[in-house]
């Protein structure tokens, strides 16, 4: 794949999925089948756990968006930072979180990772250098030029992955990063997630470009746009894009056009668009899509999700059985 910061890339990436194929093998791929089950599993039951009233606050699902998540997590490497956004239990477990610990978070419990303070919008793994999402719109953007400012004084071969939505791309935040970036040549990955929506705003009256990687060129940085219900087209780019960071040739900008079958967030009536428009892109199924690339049979892509499933039900009971934070604490790790 060629990536480069002077033409303005009108096309949508179109990888040699064959040689993926052959270069991943099914047995790894059929494992990215497994863990964007257990993604779409965990948000189908974080929805029906809000739905019995049984957590607080306000969540964003990313059902439908799962190709993002384990296309790009597969594409970096043990020590590589990830910094997220409010949409993010799917990076997390892509990133390899502990699904315990992940809904012990989202329960609110002692036993989560943030030791349920930071809930659905906030969970991090500093331990594996998830730096954590962020409730912001494009928050984690600036976050991210001090983090790969910090591996180039460091000299280290590490690489930021940086999440955000299409809304975010239209910030004050996400241009001074992106340039700043540009001209410290940092070893950083700008993955805009398109949804197509910043909550009800569609991306065509956000924009007047075709794409939103496009933009990579005023900061002469590379850019590509791909499709991001493709987990083999969004793990080839995001690869690409790792390793010229790595080999001192600066940041890239990633688009993965991609869509949420849910609304933004539990409040939205979805008035914005039709229940036909939803349906077309729920046919476009980035899960089934893979599993029909290994020509996996359907008993086995259901016996997937049955698992996945009841490892969900297993993390439920485990958060269930973990205690409360204790009141006494509520001031520890404040730091103002």
């Amino acid at each position: 794949m060629q990536l480069t910061s002077t033409a303005i890339e009108t096309e949508i990436y179109q990888p040699d999925h064959q040689r993926l194929l052959e270069e991943l093998g099914e047995v790894r791929l059929r494992e990215w089948v497994m863990k964007m089950a257990l993604i779409r599993s965990f948000e189908e039951k974080a929805e029906d756990l809000f739905a019995r009233g049984l957590v607080h606050g306000t969540m964003h699902l990313s059902i439908g968006q799962e190709a993002v998540a384990i296309g790009a997590s597969s594409a970096m490497q043990p020590g590589d930072y990830l910094l997220n956004h409010h949409r993010g239990h799917g990076h997390c477990l892509a990133w390899g979180s502990d699904v315990n610990l992940m809904m012990a978070e989202f329960l609110g419990k002692e036993t989560g990772y943030c030791r349920g303070r930071g809930g659905s919008m906030h969970i991090a793994n500093v331990e594996m250098n998830n730096l954590g999402a962020n409730g912001i719109v494009a928050g984690g953007i600036p976050i991210s030029v001090g983090v790969g400012l910090s591996i180039k004084m460091r000299g280290t071969r590490q690489v930021c992955l940086t999440i955000f939505g299409d809304g975010a791309a239209n910030t004050g935040a996400f241009h001074e990063s992106l340039n700043m970036a540009s001209i410290w040549n940092l070893p950083v990955i700008y993955l805009c997630e398109n949804n197509q929506y910043a909550m009800s705003m569609p991306i065509q009256k956000a924009i007047k470009i075709q794409h939103i990687g496009q933009r990579a060129c005023a900061y002469g940085i590379a850019g590509v746009t791909v499709d991001g219900n493709d987990a083999l087209a969004v793990y080839d780019a995001v690869r690409t894009a790792a390793e010229r960071a790595r080999n001192g040739e600066g940041p890239t900008l990633v688009e993965a056009i991609t869509y949420r079958w849910k609304g933004h967030s539990k409040s939205d009536r979805q008035a914005y668009r039709t229940r036909e428009e939803v349906k077309e892109w729920q046919a476009r199924d980035p899960i089934r899509r893979l599993a029909q690339l290994i020509k996996m049979d359907e008993a086995e892509y259901e016996e997937i999700f049955k698992k996945a499933q009841a490892t969900i039900e297993e993390a439920v009971a485990f958060a269930n059985a973990s205690p409360e934070p204790d009141v006494s604490t509520i001031m520890e790790g404040v730091y103002a």
